[in-house]
């Protein structure tokens, strides 16, 4: 049976200087995504979409080098809009993401809702699964548009206790129905 593998891009350089979507990942991310390259739940796949952000393009050139396979870019699988209030140090970016998560229908300064956010990463993921043919899909994006769409595909409400354990994750849902076959698993 296909399978969509979700993967979350894997560690970053952050830059407070370079907007967050520009990020790339950092030495130990590329590490990361290549050991994921290698894999046998990557070897059946015969399409990668990738949010538009870099660190998620940079883990998508890694996994697509090893197979000779097309990465295709969707913005809206990027993470939540939080251009509002930019670059946060980690520990105000953790309580930031703490209460996004908690009021799903409510901005946090100015950031998208996580409620839009999810509807949005709901509808591109169906449009890419509608129009995927055979073989394993790999979509590579961060950890809370994952967070988002496991809540939705599980039927549980928006709860940041179902996000990943850590940067470069992944979970496995059966293909066309999206039932996920279990939690996210570090790669």
């Amino acid at each position: 049976m296909a399978c969509l593998i979700f993967v979350s891009h894997p560690a970053v350089v952050i830059d407070q200087h370079c907007p967050v979507p520009d990020w790339r990942l950092s030495d130990a991310g590329r590490t990361v995504a290549a050991t994921l390259a290698g894999r046998d739940i990557v070897q059946r796949a015969t399409h990668i979409w990738s949010s538009a952000e870099r660190k998620a393009q940079d883990t998508s050139a890694i996994l697509a080098c090893t197979r000779g396979l097309p990465v295709a870019t969707r913005a809206d699988l990027g993470e939540n809009d939080r251009s509002a209030t930019g670059f946060l140090p980690p520990t105000e970016f953790e309580a930031a993401a703490d209460a996004f998560f908690a009021a799903p229908d409510q901005s946090f300064d100015g950031w998208e809702t996580a409620r839009d956010a999810q509807t949005r990463i709901v509808a591109a993921t169906r449009a890419i699964v509608a129009q995927h043919g055979a073989g394993d899909l790999i979509i590579v994006s961060h950890g809370g548009v994952g967070t988002l769409l496991w809540c939705h595909l599980t039927g549980v409400p928006i709860d940041r206790r179902h996000d990943q354990p850590g940067q470069g994750c992944y979970w496995i849902a059966d293909l066309p129905a999206l039932a996920l076959r279990g939690p996210w698993q570090p790669i």
